[in-house]
């Protein structure tokens, strides 16, 4: 098992590789970026300046260019597009192997500052989403599997797809017009009121509670559906199996069939799921923080692609890329833990 985890831990550097070139050759072609901002702003600062008639000035590029080509070439030597794209991009992950994300060019701030202001929000609402989900899918699956087609599982049923049929962040728009526009029951967005700080400790917990709880509903509800009916229908796959009936004929009652062995056995996809949701704890939902102004991993990320903030973005992939790809080999430790059968060689 150890060599086999250690062949999974040296396939993350090519895959890290692979993934972080091809996004920065592609933000090197797409428009939009850094140096086409700066022009765009000296254009419409001489535009609304003295005689401002869209002519360069002295030593400016040409008609319409505010810019002359020696502050162009300066700005492509600053920002690094001066160089062929395979050396800037080993430029930049030498940087990385450093410690160092950059700086962000539309606040000129270092990139892990920023990121890791954001980690805690993301942090605290993604680890909540995974106990609730974790905690009331499976209890609820199991419930629907050994009450397949009653009353129970036929509302139930009914509940989670609508549920499902309606995205997370559609759903957010949709409380923060009912509850907290109409009734003015909760806030509309943000994570802490304004008097936050002179609160006290029980008052803070509730404050927080309170703007958490629309948000938290909003990111459960995408998963909910899907991890529910999975532990649903991978159970009763086990309980139709011949092992279940053999237990059963030997002598156990079915609720010890259940969870003596059939339950084991239907945690296996749950358990390949887990790893996988590693980094989407983190990253979170930049549509959910977007609609309630949680500024989080998502809402970074979002903001940073349309602002054409690349260092940003960059940042943001390594950390993605290397929870997704550790996510994906903490899978396989999961589905190790619950299956006795498998052995890695």
């Amino acid at each position: 098992m150890t060599a086999y985890f250690i062949r999974r831990l040296l396939l993350v550097v090519p895959t890290f590789v692979g993934i972080t070139i091809m996004v920065f050759a592609i933000t090197r072609f797409v428009p939009g970026g850094p140096m086409e901002r700066i022009i765009a702003n000296a254009r419409q600062m001489q535009a609304m300046g003295p005689g401002g008639g869209g002519m360069a000035g002295p030593g400016g590029g040409g008609a319409g260019q505010p810019l002359s080509r020696e502050q162009i070439e300066r700005l492509k030597v600053y920002y690094g597009f001066d160089k062929p794209i395979l050396t800037s991009y080993l430029l930049w992950l030498g940087k990385v192997l450093k410690g160092d994300l950059g700086r962000s060019t539309r606040y000129y701030d270092p990139v892990w500052d920023m990121i890791k202001e954001r980690i805690p929000i993301s942090l605290y609402f993604g680890v909540l989403t995974t106990l609730i989900v974790y905690g009331v899918c499976i209890p609820l699956g199991i419930a629907k599997a050994i009450g397949h087609r009653t009353h129970f599982d036929n509302i139930t049923s009914v509940i989670i797809f609508m549920g499902y049929a309606i995205p997370g962040w559609v759903a957010g728009v949709m409380m923060l017009v009912l509850f907290s526009s109409n009734m003015d029951l909760f806030p509309l967005g943000g994570m802490v009121s304004d008097f936050f700080q002179e609160m006290t400790l029980f008052e803070k917990i509730r404050d927080i509670a309170w703007h958490t709880l629309l948000p938290l509903l909003a990111y459960v509800l995408g998963s909910f559906t899907v991890m529910t009916l999975l532990m649903k229908n991978t159970l009763m796959d086990n309980l139709g199996a011949d092992y279940v009936r053999t237990a059963v004929a030997k002598g156990l009652s079915f609720k010890q069939a259940i969870f003596r062995h059939a339950l084991r056995n239907s945690l296996i996809p749950i358990a390949t799921h887990f790893g996988n949701n590693v980094s989407i704890i983190l990253m979170g939902s930049f549509l959910i923080e977007k609609v309630f102004n949680i500024n989080g991993m998502g809402l970074l990320g979002y903001e940073s692609v349309v602002d054409r903030d690349y260092p940003v973005v960059m940042g943001i992939l390594v950390i993605s890329s290397l929870l997704f790809m550790l996510g994906n080999i903490l899978s396989d430790v999961c589905v190790a833990l619950v299956d006795p059968r498998v052995r890695f060689k």
